[in-house]
């Protein structure tokens, strides 16, 4: 039987930042870093606060921010080991996200040179732990419409922080309840008269003693559904003064005497800059929720190859439960999804890498970036969740135990879906970047290079309307369902279907958009609100052949039996997205019916072919006993299985197995029939 190389494909999973990402792991085994169970929210954030001093005393920290500071400027690096702390304690990676991911970030980012010397060094050694104060009571995704107002004071050279009314006060934010001493203030900046959008200012908060400063009122958010060793709160400033050079003004500044100035003129732009600057929350998160989706997909499939259930094939031997075709359809199909959203989150890192060090960073690369970061982020986290809970059943009661964590680590991974960008919101965002390419590629175009397209277009719609699609297929298949699979399984044709399907759909779209008066506000708002289902079915579309080309660009560099056996979770992974859209690739004319019924049926072969590779690949993932710390992923309910059935092998040697009901029945059944038989036959000899 072929086997995978689990040491290659586990560095290859490591990625280019391998001795970051294991540094992180070897913190999620420390126990010094790991959460106490059962803690009070009280004792849970002191306890995550304290952690925070190590981490800051291990340097690790640091590797993002420059030299200056004691940094590496390793931006991919940095993340790769910050997604791991996962596993130690979600509510110490996200605080820690908080003051270096956020807080610190921000003034590196969107601060300059005096903000790096002034205020860097506190937000990196932790003298001043900081608040993200971007979110308010009444707008969250919404960043441009923050009612916080930031008004220059000529006279006095000073900005006046003030919360206009309940809705603008800030919220949901770590370290804001307690400990933070100071916070990153978006507000909109107002001088002269006129409001600049939003921009990013230093407020102090709070004393050394942990005293609020005058004109500043904090809250507590308390309990939550999970990260409870995070102190989340808000703030309300009521006329608060900070100096005019608390202005983080990398993208804006405003001069002694009032006057505005920004290097990007347009407002817009400049907003979306600004913003672009902190995408890393989101490279992060998606990193994270994959990191989550391979530790429950480890520990589920581990206890399914020891865990046995129900007499099937044997009268003393129950059925593994990783043996069962449902049980591997539930995880086999999440491992396939798993292993190509890894793939395409470290493809991620290399692009946010490239654009944050410098070696890559233009307009165009930033805007790649942002697009990718939000598509990846909104499926990876909802995929963990999925994950999670499925695994979670998969296990039965045992996996509701809390030792366990499944129950734990989805509590606290359920925010994932909303913070850094509700996950609905940003894939709106790779809608309306996927509907301005598909413009574009208009603008200066030729009377004759339009006609081409349309020709182009019609005919492709033709050929679905009248089945020419589907008409090739069957004549190519001739009524064969292992020549439907073996094309299903053809590379080309997967990539074909995956990008047919965003290709078509944005086309769809903008034909209808098109249509939209210009000159009509509310009628255009109308008819854009009416495509926003299909423009997120065709953002996840298009982010799902990210996954698709990233898991293939991987296998490019496998050979040997880890190709062969790594060919078939691309395809799982291919195959059940395809599943999963059926319904359109049959309205439109993409799939046969010969060929969409091979889907499910291939899929049943490859869930086969995969099952002796289980271990290999969860192994290859790197997440050993002192990681996982899960009872149940270690080899104790093996040992209970064998203890049980060498319990029964004694016995029925010895003789003295019980016989059951059932067989005492059957016993009787057939010494009548032998006795009826011989009297049978005894008659006939008379």
């Amino acid at each position: 039987m072929p086997r995978i190389d689990v040491e290659w494909l586990g560095r290859d999973l490591l990625g280019r930042w391998s001795e970051r990402r294991l540094a992180g792991r070897a913190k999620a085994a420390d126990p010094k870093y790991q959460r106490i169970p059962n803690q009070t929210m009280e004792e849970h954030r002191e306890r995550v606060f304290e952690q925070m001093g190590h981490l800051s005393d291990d340097g690790a920290v640091r590797v993002a921010f420059p030299e200056s500071v004691g940094g590496a400027s390793d931006h991919g690096g940095n993340i790769a080991g910050f997604e791991e702390l996962f596993l130690a304690d979600p509510s110490l990676q996200i605080k820690s996200g908080v003051q270096y991911g956020l807080f610190a970030a921000a003034i590196m980012h969107l601060g300059t040179q005096d903000h790096h010397e002034r205020l860097l060094p506190g937000a990196v050694d932790l003298t001043v732990p900081g608040a993200f104060a971007m979110t308010e009571k009444g707008h969250g995704s919404d960043v441009a419409s923050v009612g916080t107002t930031a008004t220059y004071d000529v006279d006095r050279e000073e900005f006046v922080v003030h919360t206009p009314f309940p809705g603008a006060k800030k919220e949901f934010l770590g370290n804001a309840a307690i400990h933070g001493k100071a916070a990153v203030v978006f507000a909109q900046l107002i001088t002269q008269g006129v409001n600049h959008g939003v921009h990013a200012f230093y407020v102090p908060v709070r004393n050394d003693a942990g005293e609020l400063l005058d004109g500043i009122e904090s809250h507590d958010d308390g309990f939550k559904n999970g990260l409870n060793g995070i102190d989340n709160g808000g703030f309300t400033f009521t006329q608060v003064r900070i100096p005019r050079n608390n202005l983080l003004n990398r993208y804006g500044d405003v001069t002694a005497d009032g006057t505005y100035s920004s290097p990007i003129d347009s407002p817009g732009r400049r907003f979306f800059t600004m913003l672009g600057t902190l995408v890393q929350g989101r490279v992060s998160l998606d990193g994270s929720a994959v990191v989550a989706s391979k530790a429950a997909l480890s520990i589920a499939i581990r206890y399914a190859l020891q865990r046995r259930q129900f007499n099937a094939s044997s009268d003393t031997r129950e059925e593994l439960l990783l043996d069962y075709r449902s049980h591997q359809r539930r995880l086999f199909t999440r491992l396939a999804k798993t292993y190509a959203m890894s793939y395409a989150h470290e493809e991620l890192l290399h692009h946010f890498h490239g654009v944050f060090s410098g070696e890559e960073d233009t307009p165009e690369n930033r805007e790649d970036l942002e697009t990718l970061a939000a598509g990846l982020k909104s499926l990876s986290t909802w995929h963990g969740l999925d994950t999670l809970q499925e695994c979670r059943e998969a296990c039965g009661g045992a996996g509701y135990i809390a030792e366990n964590r499944f129950g734990l680590w989805y509590e606290d991974l359920d925010v994932y879906t909303t913070f850094e960008g509700d996950n609905t919101v940003l894939l709106q965002l790779v809608g309306k970047r996927l509907l301005g390419d598909f413009a574009k590629q208009f603008k200066g175009a030729s009377a004759a290079s339009l006609a081409q397209f349309a020709a182009k277009e019609f005919a492709g719609r033709a050929a679905a309307q009248v089945g020419l699609h589907v008409m090739r297929q069957d004549l190519h298949d001739f009524g064969s369902p292992a020549k439907a699979s073996l094309e299903l399984r053809n590379t080309k044709f997967q990539q074909e279907l995956f990008s047919d399907r965003v290709e078509t759909m944005v086309a769809d779209i903008a034909s209808r958009l098109r249509k939209a008066p210009r000159d009509d506000q509310a009628k255009a708002a109308a008819m854009f609100n009416n495509e926003q289902n299909q423009l997120l079915e065709a953002a996840r579309a298009w982010t799902e052949l990210q996954q698709l080309n990233a898991l293939n660009r991987a296998l490019e560099r496998m050979e040997g039996e880890t190709l062969q056996i790594m060919t078939y979770v691309r395809d799982l992974f291919a195959l059940t997205v395809i599943e999963e859209h059926a319904g359109w690739y049959l309205e439109n004319g993409r799939l046969s019916g010969q060929r969409s019924k091979a889907v499910t049926s291939t899929i049943e072969r490859l869930l086969q072919r995969l099952r002796p590779h289980a271990a290999d690949l969860v192994d290859a993932f790197g997440y050993g006993d002192e990681i996982l710390r899960s009872p149940i992923a270690t080899d104790a309910e093996g040992e209970r299985q064998r203890d049980a059935s060498e319990y029964y092998d004694r016995l029925r040697a010895s003789g003295e197995f019980p016989v059951t009901e059932k067989e005492l029945r059957e016993r009787a059944k057939r010494e009548a029939k032998a006795a009826e038989q011989a009297e049978g036959a005894e008659s006939a000899a008379v």
